[in-house]
């Protein structure tokens, strides 16, 4: 898919903060990123605006969206295309690293 397709797909909406946007305040996040195996189908891609893809930077999708409540509960409402066993590896990470946190 390319961009364009990506945008309208997730309806302008970042899934991060929940916001819609215009296409050019709008990038493309790989939650599975391609230097760890991720591609760019479809399954493996999400909208988000430049702040919350800024702020999220480099991390790792699971250690943003455990950091940061309302990202993780939009993204739970929002990511409704990504493929199921990214969904689970996030939601298990997400658990990882809470634990790590707590100890």
């Amino acid at each position: 898919m390319n961009r364009g397709e990506i945008f309208a797909r997730d309806n302008y909406r970042c899934v991060f903060c929940g916001q819609i946007f215009p296409q050019e305040e709008l990038t493309v996040d790989h939650l599975q990123a391609r230097s760890r195996g991720g591609d760019r189908s479809g399954g493996n891609l999400v909208t988000a605006c430049m702040a919350c893809n800024a702020s999220k930077g480099r991390q790792r999708l699971a250690h943003y969206l455990a950091a940061n409540p309302a990202a993780l509960s939009n993204f739970r409402i929002y990511a409704i295309h990504v493929w199921k066993r990214h969904l689970a590896a996030i939601e298990d990470e997400i658990r990882r690293v809470r634990r790590e946190v707590r100890e």
